[in-house]
């Protein structure tokens, strides 16, 4: 069995919508889901706010790679398309697997390239820890300590002001 969150984000077409079918589709393996938050745009400014997210999922048959295949089926369902050139470009939605613990509880590491865990960049963005905090408020990042102290350090804390909890809009999962 494996545990995972993913960090859900979309900032194109029925944000919500595509938030929600994401929760969805991933039926069963749904064990909470955090608030939504609308966050500016990183790294490329010429594009609308996101709504993200986080899920925290678990499948008695999953292992860690199976989550990225998830992942990338919810996208493609969503009708996202890469843009080469826009690495931070706008997109219909954007999972990305953040961490992975096996049956025992511990993280799962990898320098995979195509699923390295945690995602190396989880540290460093408030719009991936605020919502992970709210579904795991004692968590940790393997390799980089307490959601929150990570959460509550700079650069990252000044992000955090820029998140705008929106308690209007809500995603529940059917499980």
């Amino acid at each position: 069995m494996t545990r995972a969150v993913l960090s859900i984000g979309s900032n194109l077409g029925d944000r919500l919508g595509h938030l929600r079918a994401a929760v969805t589709g991933l039926g069963d393996a749904v064990l909470v889901v955090s608030g939504v938050y609308e966050t500016p745009p990183l790294g490329d400014a010429e594009q609308p706010a996101y709504l993200n997210a986080a899920v925290m999922v678990a499948d008695p048959a999953a292992a860690p790679g199976d989550w990225l295949a998830r992942a990338h089926a919810a996208e493609r369902s969503a009708g996202r398309v890469r843009d080469p050139a826009r690495r931070f470009g706008p997109r219909t939605l954007d999972v990305d697997v953040v961490a992975v613990w096996d049956d025992t509880g511990r993280p799962v590491l990898s320098d995979d390239p195509e699923l390295t865990l945690p995602h190396p960049r989880a540290h460093q963005r408030a719009f991936v820890l605020r919502p992970w905090i709210d579904i795991d408020p004692h968590g940790r990042l393997a390799g980089h300590g307490w959601l929150t102290d990570l959460l509550n350090a700079e650069p990252v804390a000044g992000d955090a002001l820029e998140l705008n909890p929106r308690p209007d809009l809500a995603l529940e999962s059917d499980s």
